[in-house]
């Protein structure tokens, strides 16, 4: 079974973010499994380039919606996003200049941020969301 598989508790209750954090699932499954499979150095920089660029998508819609619906824990919630954008952007250029490899220590480290994130940080966010609608 893939570190990244999908699980409904991770589920914050809002459509939007749901299907977005999904997508993030797939992408990082898409890279571990390229990885898995020994792929070569092409496949796994464009696998890697597309989970950074949804990653950056991702975190600028669930910023906005939280500024939109004045989420009180913005500030540390975008701190958390910097962190982790800096860190995969750093990981992608070391990559791609052949300076680092990807390793199962950075999947590991992506399935616990995201299961972790999504599964307690963001659960946060979708209660709000969901407060503010009714």
């Amino acid at each position: 079974m893939s570190l990244f598989q999908w699980k409904e508790e991770l589920s914050v209750g809002y459509a939007e973010i749901d299907s977005q954090h999904k997508m993030l699932f797939k992408y990082a499954d898409e890279l571990h499994t390229a990885m898995l499979s020994g792929k070569g150095k092409d496949i796994l920089g464009k696998t890697l380039a597309d989970l950074v660029a949804y990653t950056k998508l991702h975190f600028a819609a669930e910023e906005k919606l939280m500024q939109t619906h004045h989420y009180p824990d913005y500030p540390a919630h975008k701190v958390q996003h910097d962190a982790l954008t800096q860190k995969v952007v750093k990981l992608q250029q070391d990559f791609t200049s052949k300076h680092v490899a990807l390793t199962s220590d950075i999947v590991k480290f992506l399935s616990d941020w995201l299961n972790h994130h999504i599964g307690e940080i963001d659960k946060k966010v979708g209660r709000h969301l969901r407060q503010q609608a009714h």
